[in-house]
């Protein structure tokens, strides 16, 4: 199936420094979310094997204090602090804690998420299955997430066909009448839209598209156009041809999405463009950041969401011998774990290795890697902990300071439209104390910012 007329004009342009340099979210340190210091260690001098109280609200395991003496998995009874011998299952365990400070990654306010559509089930969350991905993290966010693009009730693509026409016919285009229809149409249903405008007036309406529209908006409308598939494929493309390489891009799609989602980004690449994925990855990148992204081209991540806590406690100590452990990195070690584990699992690895190290994951990557396989590798330990997080967090920095990375922009916020944007708004809220339409109204204009700001609900 062709796509006439993508890419727009221009292509992508080269992306501005993300995130600055020093602005990087960084992690508490270990002691946050693992035991509290103690003046004497464990047991206080003297303390016969006895354990301190506990905060009654900071419970071991999710629960209120301390277990009593003895009571940690493997606790001897007199002397000395008990080997961790793999963590027992329980609400909120083995997940870091939210607030502030954490990554910019707050804990999401408990409030309900009505109001159009059916939930969608992540993959990764299950009910049931797995520890909320932060303590006290609202069911509802943590067993679905929701787009704030919904499919429209009573959707008539022949009627649609016939506004976006009227909206485009003679002198002039009526801008509102075109985003008052995209914006509030799902993907598949724009896809009906395309066809029936094809089959009533015999033209393109990608075409008649591009020859009313100009610049961002422009860019825009045609991505909310793509299939979703296509559009990731498209995306990857475009950051690889020419002179130079995003490697932000590769980063963004190819360390986020799903097994199937890679999959069929990955057929669709060769489909559409001809071109084996694998074979331009090794044309425009080299070394280890080379080696993640083949890795992650695979679709092989394991989905089975049972944790298995001995093992995050035995990757974990594999992490610490190939990082801190030594004079100099196992680069291979980290790509093997941090490519095939499932994000639940990662999450119990996360916390299991504060433990060891006395230092948080995501800071020793920061002292062992650099580049842009330090960026790839965090990228999949933030989504594993949050994943709107991670996404807020890029939407941020493609607006913050002079100028704005646009292509990021319309890119995140069309992808995640029908996912989990309302999650996004909710986290970019919080983590920066601001809502994303207020940034986005500062940043952009005209009917550019309208269409942004309809997609977001505003």
């Amino acid at each position: 199936m062709a796509y006439p007329g993508y890419p727009p004009s221009g292509g992508y342009p080269a992306f501005p420094g993300y995130p600055p340099t020093g602005q990087e979210s960084v992690y508490p340190p270990a002691g946050q979310y693992s035991y509290p210091p103690v003046p004497g260690g464990y047991p206080p001098a003297g303390g016969g094997g006895t354990y301190p109280a506990a905060p009654p609200t900071a419970g071991y395991a999710g629960t209120a204090g301390y277990p009593a003496s003895g009571g940690y998995p493997g606790a001897p009874q007199a002397g000395g602090m008990p080997p961790y011998t793999g963590a027992p299952s329980g609400p909120g365990f083995g997940v870091p804690p939210a607030g502030p400070g954490f990554g910019g990654y707050p804990q999401p306010p408990a409030q309900s998420y009505a109001g159009g559509g059916p939930a969608q089930m992540p993959v990764g969350y299950p009910s049931g299955q797995t520890p909320s991905p932060m303590p006290g993290l609202p069911a509802a966010m943590a067993q679905c997430t929701q787009g704030t693009i919904q499919a429209a009730p009573n959707f008539d693509a022949g009627r649609d066909a016939e506004i976006l026409r009227k909206a485009m016919k003679g002198f002039g285009t009526d801008e509102q009448a075109i985003i008052n229809v995209v914006a509030n149409r799902s993907n598949d249903q724009r896809q009906k839209i395309k066809a029936a405008f094809k089959t009533m007036y015999g033209k393109d309406l990608i075409k008649d598209l591009k020859s009313e529209l100009s610049g961002n908006v422009e860019e825009l409308i045609l991505a909310l156009f793509m299939p979703s598939t296509y559009y990731d494929a498209w995306s990857l493309r475009h950051a690889m041809k020419g002179v130079g390489t995003q490697e932000r891009v590769l980063i963004e799609i190819l360390c986020t999405r799903t097994n199937q989602e890679i999959r069929e980004i990955v057929n669709c690449y060769k489909s559409e463009f001809g071109r084996d994925i694998e074979q331009d990855i090794r044309a425009d990148t080299s070394g280890h950041f080379e080696r993640l992204l083949i890795s992650m081209c695979q679709g092989n991540r394991d989905e089975n969401q049972t944790v298995d806590y001995q093992k995050a406690q035995e990757d974990a100590q594999r992490l610490y011998q190939a990082g801190e452990g030594k004079l100099g990195t196992d680069e291979s070690c980290f790509n093997m774990v941090l490519a095939s584990r499932s994000f639940p699992q990662l999450k119990a690895t996360v916390e299991a290795y504060s433990r060891i190290a006395n230092r948080d994951l995501l800071s020793s990557i920061d002292r062992e890697f650099s580049g842009n396989v330090e960026r790839g590798l965090k990228a999949i330990l933030q989504c594993a902990l949050n994943r709107p997080a991670f996404f807020a967090e890029r939407l941020y920095y493609s607006m913050k300071g002079a100028g704005t990375d646009d292509s990021t922009l319309i890119r995140i916020i069309v992808t995640r439209s029908e996912l989990d944007l309302v999650q996004i708004k909710q986290m970019f809220s919080q983590m920066y104390q601001k809502t994303l339409a207020t940034m986005i109204a500062s940043d952009t204009s005209g009917d550019y910012r309208r269409l942004l700001l309809a997609i977001v609900g505003q």
